[in-house]
């Protein structure tokens, strides 16, 4: 255990001296007073106690009065209280006021020694639970969503204005466009930060089981219910419960939604009372909920329950000015630790990711570049260190004018899009990128090739005048 600065008060020498031999045995800086007046001469923001044994019959006042001044100067610090007229009312002002244990006298040595090592391992507790809500509200801060496309940005607007509500949201959004990393940011940017964000896959989970999951369910509920179980409502009160894949519901499970959004309570499986429960809701899918609604696979009751508040989440497709930033902000996490690193995107490889249609989205992103910082190691990446899928097309036109239809075969879409980004290049390239005289190559007005390029990302690696 993690050694103290723990202050003991009390007006019995003998005691005082016990309890300093103990805790001084064990390693913990202790110091000693008999008065109040004493105590408050120790007690400075700058070396908090982590633990105060207090007496509350001192001959200058009394214990529970140096609680709150206690933890006034630091919140974190455990207080055992003893005493030798124990009452019902003084343990309760004890309470009260923020003491961990109230503890009477004549006591078992041993007794206070566990309690100690209780207070200790608690007051650590919190500590690290504070840290690790500092580091989630860091991560999930609006500037560690990392882009700057007109798209991402509305996107973020819309989730920084709608944080601090307590209305639902439904995000919408590709496969791998980030649903969960919005879902986070609105909850720990909201007022139920410090309390619990309880996410769930209702797609993973088959529907005779993701019932129980949602709402839990009560001893002998079914076969294989051998305790009360709470479930993910119950375990999110206070704070978020984020239901993925929100459109892959089975319809009586809509219904139980449903009604648990209308009542603010529901029912565990098996039981008769209902628990009542104060959650905000946010739903995410990646399939067209309108379209499920007119084909009568989706409530639409739920629904609009659901889209109180719309988010939609661009695709890496659609703000193409954020791959080299994306590509950038996963090679430095990757460098991260490592003794080779990646330096950077040759031109040509810049060109092939910026072009490609990351059907996978952000998710198929972050892992290239992980398999490029593990294969490639060092250096800056070309593109024959690119899997094939990422090269064969863009490259190939880029450099010789003709391309080669796989043998699966290509997207068509796709194709067209990158081999009209690779004659907008070879034109910059062949003008030394005057857009100017590339529209005239191109035969386009210059505002139509330079809404193109700002549509597709297409910049220089040098500084360009705007011609």
């Amino acid at each position: 255990m993690k050694l103290a600065r723990v202050l003991i008060l009390d007006d019995e020498s003998t005691l005082r001296t016990a309890l300093f031999r103990l805790l001084d045995r064990k390693g913990h800086q202790v110091v000693t007073a008999q008065r109040l007046d004493e105590a408050r001469s120790f007690m400075t923001p700058e070396k908090p106690f982590d633990l105060a044994i207090i007496d509350m019959n001192l001959p200058d006042g009394n214990g529970l009065d140096l609680i709150s001044e206690i933890k006034t100067i630091s919140p974190a610090t455990q207080v055992i209280v003893l005493t030798g007229f124990a009452s019902i009312d003084s343990a309760v002002q004890a309470t009260q006021k923020g003491a961990f244990h109230f503890l009477t006298k004549p006591f078992n040595v041993e007794e206070l020694m566990s309690l100690i090592d209780k207070a200790l391992a608690h007051k650590s507790l919190e500590q690290e639970n504070k840290q690790l809500r500092s580091e989630l509200g860091t991560r999930y801060q609006f500037s560690q969503i990392i882009g700057e496309s007109e798209g991402l940005r509305h996107c973020l607007s819309l989730v920084e204005r709608v944080a601090n509500s307590d209305s639902t949201v439904l995000v919408t959004g590709e496969s791998g466009t980030g649903k969960e990393l919005i879902a986070r940011a609105i909850h720990y940017n909201s007022s139920r930060a410090k309390n619990p964000f309880i996410a769930i896959n209702c797609g993973a989970i088959p529907s005779e089981l993701l019932e129980s999951e949602l709402f839990g369910h009560v001893k002998g509920a079914f076969t294989g219910a051998i305790s009360n179980r709470i479930g993910r409502f119950e375990m999110a009160d206070e704070g978020t419960l984020f239901l993925d894949e929100i459109g892959d519901l089975d319809p009586h499970l809509q219904v139980k939604i449903l009604r648990a959004l209308q009542e603010r309570s529901f029912e565990p499986v098996g039981a008769t009372k209902s628990v009542k429960m104060n959650v905000r809701v946010i739903t995410a899918t990646n399939i067209d909920l309108d379209k499920a609604v007119r084909d009568g696979n989706f409530r639409e009751d739920l629904y609009y329950r659901l889209n109180v508040i719309p988010i939609v989440i661009p695709a890496l497709r659609e703000r193409k000015t954020d791959i080299p930033i994306l590509l950038n902000h996963f090679m430095i996490q990757f460098n991260k630790n490592k003794t080779q690193t990646l330096t950077g995107f040759s031109p040509e490889a810049l060109r092939c990711l910026v072009s490609y249609s990351w059907p996978g989205n952000i998710r198929e992103l972050e892992n290239l570049i992980e398999r490029l910082s593990i294969l490639k190691g060092s250096g800056s990446v070309e593109v024959s260190d690119l899997p094939p899928k990422y090269r064969s097309l863009a490259a190939s036109f880029a450099e010789t004018g003709a391309v080669e239809i796989p043998e699966n075969g290509l997207d068509f879409n796709t194709a067209v899009d990158q081999f009209e980004n690779a004659l907008i290049l070879k034109a910059l390239e062949k003008t030394g990128w005057n857009k100017n005289q590339a529209a005239l190559l191109l035969r386009l007005n210059r505002t139509t090739l330079v809404e193109k390029m700002k549509k597709k990302g297409l910049k220089s690696n040098e500084p360009e005048l705007d011609l």
